[in-house]
């Protein structure tokens, strides 16, 4: 039996509007050597039978109890067959020739821990468009020795639908952490990019839906510390993190501090920014937008009225 050069994992939850288009967008590959594992973690409408209506051999749905995504990329992680395992989330959608793109970037960098292409959404062509600061620090095409020198400054250049990892890396990394709703794949990004260079392309391979890549950041629920953080300071702790990186690493722990607390404050507790303003350390711009956030959260909630009157201001203070 021939084994498929690429497993594509496709973890579905309560997407019954999307999945037929997702996997639409990989059978309309321009290579064809692959197998589709889709993971139903538990969907309560009728995305699993919107994928059995989908008639094609390479196609295997395997369902488990709800766990979340990670659980589910994992289920699908163990199942897969193939050395490369790409990844495609049921809201969105690949540019036809993602995986042959993949496949010479595979070739072409062999060492590489992560094999990644830029996204795209319905209102930008590229992230990179929108963030011409990159351009020194992101290749057209190349390893990305540093991913922490990018992601320090808080911006995603790939997404979770527009990578392929090699099987035995997932594996070395023991794949998603469960438990988190929050950061679970820039997790495994950043524990990987410790070790390993990451190959980049930054053609676009990936269409991503906005309001549900924005799902989680608008999930109204106490995060208590990003996990990645938890990997860094583990990873300081026990002198694995390269001497050359380690400053990079120290400001991107900074910046996810400072996101988790945002958000938190949105979700109705400020301690962990309170935490956050009284260290030194910390940057004074991050301190600046926390405390714009805390006064127009408490305004909004003491007086909406007057909360809508000043938003304006509000917008414009942190530009």
């Amino acid at each position: 039996m021939n084994i498929a050069q690429i497993s594509v994992v496709v973890p579905l939850y309560n997407k019954e509007l999307y999945v037929e288009r997702a996997i639409t967008s990989i059978l309309n590959q321009t290579f064809q050597d692959f197998e589709i594992i889709v993971v139903n973690d538990g969907s309560t409408d009728n995305s699993a039978k919107v994928v059995m209506n989908i008639r094609d051999s390479r196609i295997s749905l395997i369902q488990q109890e709800n766990g979340g995504v990670s659980k589910a990329r994992n289920t699908g992680i163990q199942k897969s067959k193939s050395e490369l395992i790409a990844f495609l989330d049921a809201d969105d959608e690949w540019m036809p020739g993602f995986l042959e793109k993949i496949l010479k970037l595979r070739n072409k960098y062999p060492s590489a821990g992560i094999y990644a292409m830029s996204m795209k959404n319905e209102y930008i062509d590229s992230i990179l468009v929108t963030h011409p600061e990159l351009k020194d620090l992101v290749p057209e095409e190349d390893l990305l020795a540093n991913y922490f020198k990018v992601y320090k400054k808080g911006i995603g250049i790939f997404c979770a639908s527009s990578v392929a990892i090699p099987r035995n890396i997932l594996l070395e990394y023991s794949g998603f952490k469960v438990g988190f709703w929050w950061g679970e794949d820039v997790d495994l990004w950043g524990r990987i990019a410790l070790k390993y260079p990451i190959a980049y392309s930054s053609l676009v391979g990936a269409f991503y839906r906005q309001e549900v890549m924005n799902s989680a950041v608008k999930k109204r629920e106490v995060v208590k510390i990003h996990p990645f953080v938890l990997s860094a300071n583990e990873a300081i702790i026990n002198n694995k993190v390269p001497i050359n990186f380690l400053a990079d690493v120290k400001e991107y722990i900074q910046f996810l501090d400072f996101y988790t607390a945002k958000h938190n404050i949105y979700s109705g507790d400020r301690s962990l920014a309170y935490k956050f303003l009284r260290k030194k350390e910390n940057k004074n711009n991050y301190k600046k937008e926390l405390v714009r956030v805390i006064l127009s959260t408490h305004i909004k909630e003491k007086s909406p009225t007057l909360g809508k009157v000043l938003s304006p201001l509000f917008s414009r203070s942190r530009k």
